[in-house]
């Protein structure tokens, strides 16, 4: 089952996304209080789900496809988190890009844990939105990913049983910004590379996410899914999630040991390799960046005008 977050005439709501339309489900709701979000349903539990999965079945009037506006399928998460280097040809192109080799053995799973980050919900924005260029940075850069949403609370669960608290998958493109203004006329410290880093990944818009949520029921082997980022038409990342270094299961696992996971919130689960840090091709402004992954469908945004002021706070 498809869910999604859309707005038709200035009014948000949420539905079941089919071949032929939307069933807008506020207004089919059999029963008092219909759920009136895609994360209100994840609250509701199973038995929301399970009427749900029944209504998609029935032949409930559609909303045409063409009258409404898709969102991200949950625009304002909880909780956004995601993984750094999680796929081991991306961290080899990082390496590289630093100046150093990374063998094959220095980040096996068995020896590293995985590396969580978190951001604002300000990051994410849906299906055809402009991805705004921050006045902060001057080099920006695209990030296809498998995007975990968590259907109930989750707290130190076992891997073997991570599955069960996920509600779904979704696409999100972790826009990156891999430069900063601010560094000019800074003082050099220790650690400030990693900061510049982590701030590169909070700006306003840039976590692109949808364009529905399928739920995980749909999805036979999350561990076998095609992910393909084109920049105007240009294949750029071309993998599958069985590379990813830590799975899933792995990843909800560790996340519950270190915080509660509740319904709605989102993991992104990490890029593969062909980030644009490693070639210098960095976005430029216009530019159509799709991300597709099997299954999910595919995400369509646009980078927005360069900023002709950048912010200098030292000068």
């Amino acid at each position: 089952m498809k869910l999604a977050t859309f707005t038709r005439n200035q009014a948000i709501s949420c539905g079941i996304l089919k071949d032929e339309g939307i069933i807008d489900i506020p207004s089919v709701w059999q029963g008092p209080n219909p759920p009136r979000s895609v994360k209100e349903i994840l609250k509701r539990g199973p038995s929301c789900l399970a009427k749900l999965s029944e209504l998609a079945d029935s032949d409930e009037t559609l909303t045409p496809p063409d009258s409404v506006k898709l969102l991200a399928p949950i625009p304002r998460p909880g909780k956004v988190l995601a993984l750094a280097g999680n796929y081991s040809e991306h961290l080899k192109e990082a390496a590289i890009e630093q100046g150093f080799k990374l063998g094959l053995s220095d980040s096996p799973r068995q020896t590293t844990t995985p590396r969580p980050f978190i951001m604002p919900a300000t990051v994410v924005i849906g299906p055809d939105d402009q991805i705004p260029w921050p006045v902060y940075s001057k080099q920006i850069d695209y990030e296809i990913e498998l995007a975990v949403v968590i259907g109930k609370e989750a707290k130190c669960v076992d891997i073997e049983n991570a599955p069960a608290f996920l509600a779904g998958y979704t696409i999100a493109n972790d826009v990156s910004a891999r430069s900063v203004t601010f560094l000019k006329n800074r003082k050099e410290r220790p650690w400030d590379d990693f900061y510049d880093w982590l701030n590169g990944k909070w700006a306003d818009g840039f976590l692109p996410m949808g364009p529905y949520l399928l739920t995980a029921d749909e999805i036979e082997n999350v561990q076998n899914l095609n992910l393909t980022l084109k920049v105007n038409d240009e294949v750029r990342q071309n993998a599958n999630t069985i590379q990813m270094i830590y799975s899933v299961a792995d990843i909800v696992s560790f996340l519950s040991h270190i915080m509660t996971l509740e319904p709605g919130d989102i993991i992104a689960t990490g890029t593969p390799a062909g980030v644009a840090v490693a070639t210098g091709n960095f976005l430029k402004s216009g530019d159509t960046i799709e991300c597709t992954i099997e299954k999910l469908g595919t995400l369509k945004n646009t980078l927005g005008k360069r900023p002709e002021k950048f912010y200098e706070p030292l000068t």
